[in-house]
Formats: C-alpha cells, structure tokens, sequence
C-alpha cells in the first residue's frame, strides 16, 4: 500500500502528523512550558550577552552606549527561522544564535559573546530558568498542603480504619492519616526551597573555567575580571555571591544529579498519596473528584476509576527513574568537561519538571474535592472493631474482679470462631455476640466501651497541632499564591 494513501499519512504542515510530548499536550501546565520554552531560553541567553556587554563597557573595554541599547531593544525580537538557518550551517545553537542577534542589531555584532565561551551563556541561562521552575513547584507543593490542611481539619475527629501490611490496626482518624500525606509534602517542599535558595550561577569562566579570556580583554587586571562577574550577576538580578567558587566549563553536574533527587522526592510524595487513594476509592471510602459527565469506564458504565490519581501515579513514577540521568552525567564529566551531558540534559531536566508540574496540578485538583463517604467509613470500622476493643474489655472485666488470664482464653475461643464464621461463611462479625452471653462479660457497657472515639488515641490534638506547626507556615509563606484553580486539561 502506497503510503501516501494511507489514512495515517500526514502533510508536512499538519500539526496532528507529528510526535508531540504528551508533558506538552496533556499535562504540564502553561506556566511550566512557558518557563521550557525556547522563547524564554533565548530570551535569557541575549539577556546574559546583554548584561555582559553592559558591564564590559562599564569596565572600559570599547563596547559602546548605541551598541548596548540596539541589544536592549531587540531582546524579544527573535527570528527562530534565521536561528534554524545558521544552526543548519554552523551545527552550533549557541553561535547560530550570536548571528541571529547580529543580523537583528548588526551595529553590535561584533561585541555579542565577547570573551565568552557557550557555557558562559548556556549554564547561566539554565540556573535561572531553574530558578523560576523550582519557585513555581514550591508554590504548587504549598497549594496541596494547604487543601490537605483543610481536609484534615474537617475530619479531625472521624474514626477510620488504621492499616498495617494492608491489614486491620489501630483505629486512627481520616484528618489524622491526611496529615501524614501533608508532611510527605512538605518534606518535598523543605527540599524544593532549599535548591530553589541555593542555586549558584556559573559565572564568566570561559572555556575551562579559568577566565583566562576575559583576564586576557582586561590587560590581566583580575579584580576588574572578578567585578565583570559580579556586574553580569547583578544586572541579571541575582547575588553575585551565589556563584560557584570553581568550575570547569559547566557548572558542576552534581547539581543536576541534586535537583533531579529533590524532584522526586516531592514525586514520591505523589505516588504514595495518590496510592492511598486509589486503595481507599476501592474500599468506597474516600474518592477523587468526579465530574457529572466524566466516564469512569468505556464498557462497565457504572465505575468511578480514580483516573487523576492514576495519572499523577504515572507521572511520579516517571519522574522518580529520570534521576539516574543526573548521576550518570555527573559521573561521566571527563576532566573540565564532555559534550554528553547536552542530550540528556534538555530532555531529562526539563521533563522531570513538566511531568511534576502535571502531578502537582492533579493533586491540587484532587485535595481541593475529596469526597468521604462516612457511613462507609464507619462501618467498615464497625466491622472490625470488637477485634480491637477485646483488650480493652478484658481489662474491664478484670477490674470487676475476672481472672485475666481465664478472660483471656474466653475472649480468644470467641474471636476464632468469629473470624471462622466471616471468612468460612461470609457472614458478619458477631464477636461481641458471642462475649454478652458469657458471664464473664454479660455485665460489661459494651456501647460505652466500643465508641470508635476512645480507640483513636491522640489523632485528634496530632491533626490540630500539625495543622498548627506545619501547614500554617508554609500558608503564611505562599499566601498570595495559594489561591487559583489547576489546569487540568484532560
């Protein structure tokens, strides 16, 4: 069959016949893309060029106050096409962009990159796109503590269900156990701040990291080579004392490997939450958010599959296995450096980033509208709480004067033939049945003893005080940003 005819057969110019990233189509936001964009990098590099032509003619070399203004002018003003074109011929992106700009300002061509090798202009670049894309995750991670700080609120005091191995334990409470995804997120946030604040430029290095080009322009006076870093910095709006003391020709890879880890921590934050919730919708016990024309299902009408939190799970998964790449590339930087960090680098930096924007949008979605079902809740606890409360009633038959260890093998012989009879029989649990028609516990206030509420402990005041010490910071510190809606477009 002629491909041509075939109905999979794409022109050149329609978007539909082509690979796109579903990070793009599907789930990162457009802030996040926006920050990926390569509008936004190039926009950084012809900052970066600027701000050392800037400070180069501060310094004296002969740049010039119309050559600096043409730049400032034509910041935005780039032509991707031409770009195309001299990448096309040069084989390098960076000089295919130092032509692009000197086409646009040709006044000026001859000082663009003065002194600089491609990392002065590329490394520098990607800190400070780290820096906005990091700031950006920081706040979502803040939006989903907050909504989780809420829920746990709500249902501070609600009896649930405690597991262990999957199995029935201790009673605690639904706020309570949501406390214990909100930490996991706050864990990552503590984490995403602290790369987000560390972040160092590289700096004007040059090609080895030596400066020795830019000692060379400035007739070997080093303090004036240590002030041009310091001006670039500056007009970039960045401290100039985050700047790596030393580098090669990239900044150090280990940094890469740092962030990429401190991505996924906040990811399996995802993962686990989202894991718990996927298991508590089957149990009919707490749900995502589900729309009134969604479809849970294109055969079985009637399923509410919690899709959102089986995405997130995906997404996370994803990016928890992009972090070997950061290892890898840190380990294998021969001596000042080697090309083969590039490939990796823009594919596994930026998509570990979309693809946990996507996550974080989810889980803001799905915290903001949990749904509990507190019957079901209270039932399922029901169910197995004459197991739990049996030390408790034995301990009280005990202080009315039983032998304990008599009211022990009472209850024991009870319970197994209790368990026998749902599991064997499917039938329901009547342990505490079987104990009010023995003597030894007829007695007993069994109502009293077995309110749910007695079993969960301090969940109650834990909830309230980690409200209190955790979530109410980070809702102090991201307060202008905890409002608006995720941009949920599947």
């Amino acid at each position: 069959m002629n491909t041509a005819d075939s109905p999979t057969h794409a022109s050149p110019t329609d978007r539909h016949g082509g690979y796109r990233s579903p990070l793009e189509s599907r789930n990162a936001s457009v802030e996040m893309r926006r920050i990926f964009s390569e509008r936004r990098k190039f926009g950084w590099w012809r900052r970066i060029w600027l701000a050392l032509a800037e400070s180069q003619m501060e310094l004296g070399l002969p740049v010039t106050q119309g050559q600096v203004d043409g730049l400032r002018a034509a910041l935005d003003d780039i032509d991707f096409e031409a770009a195309a074109v001299h990448e096309a011929r040069l084989r390098h992106d960076v000089m295919a962009h130092v032509h692009t700009f000197g086409d646009r300002v040709p006044e000026a061509a001859g000082i663009i990159h003065l002194g600089a090798t491609s990392q002065d202009v590329v490394c520098n670049a990607d800190i400070l796109i780290q820096h906005e894309a990091l700031d950006l995750v920081a706040a979502k991670i803040a939006r989903v503590v907050d909504r989780l700080g809420t829920f746990a609120t709500r249902h501070r005091s609600l009896p649930t269900l405690g597991f262990t191995h999957y199995q029935p334990a201790q009673p605690t409470t639904v706020g309570k156990r949501a406390t214990l995804w909100a930490q996991d997120f706050a864990i990552g946030l503590a984490d995403i701040e602290r790369l987000r604040d560390d972040l160092r430029l590289r700096g004007m290095r040059g090609a080895t990291g030596t400066q020795a080009s830019f000692l060379g322009l400035l007739d070997g006076d080093a303090e004036k080579v240590d002030r041009l870093e310091r001006l670039v910095a500056e007009r970039l709006d960045w401290n100039p004392d985050r700047t790596w003391d030393v580098c090669g020709q990239t900044y150090p890879r280990l940094a890469d490997a740092r962030l990429l880890a401190g991505l996924a921590v906040v990811a399996a934050a995802v993962h686990k939450c989202c894991n718990d919730l996927r298991l508590l919708a089957n149990l009919r016990e707490v749900e995502e958010p589900f729309e009134k024309h969604q479809i849970g299902s294109s055969a079985m009408a009637y399923k509410r599959n919690p899709m959102r939190c089986e995405r997130a799970t995906g997404l996370a998964r994803f990016v928890m296995n992009l972090v070997g790449n950061g290892y890898d590339t840190a380990a294998v930087q021969w001596f000042e450096r080697t090309l083969d960090d590039s490939s990796n680098r823009r594919l596994s930096i930026a998509e570990a980033f979309l693809a946990l924007d996507g996550c974080l949008d989810i889980m803001e979605n799905v915290t903001s509208g949990l749904i509990v079902h507190e019957k079901v809740v209270a039932a399922r606890l029901a169910a197995e709480l004459p197991f739990m409360a049996t030390e408790d009633l034995m301990l009280e038959a005990a202080r009315r004067g039983g032998d304990r260890q008599h009211l022990h093998e009472v209850i024991r012989q009870a319970s197994v033939e209790a368990a026998r009879r749902m599991k064997e029989e499917g039938l329901e649990n009547d342990l505490l049945d079987r104990l009010r028609r023995t003597p030894e516990f007829a007695s007993l206030a069994f109502d009293e003893l077995l309110d749910p509420a007695r079993f969960v402990g301090r969940a109650p005041e834990q909830t309230d005080r980690f409200v209190e010490a955790v979530v109410g910071p980070i809702r102090a510190r991201y307060a202008d940003r905890l409002r608006g809606e995720a941009d949920l477009r599947v």
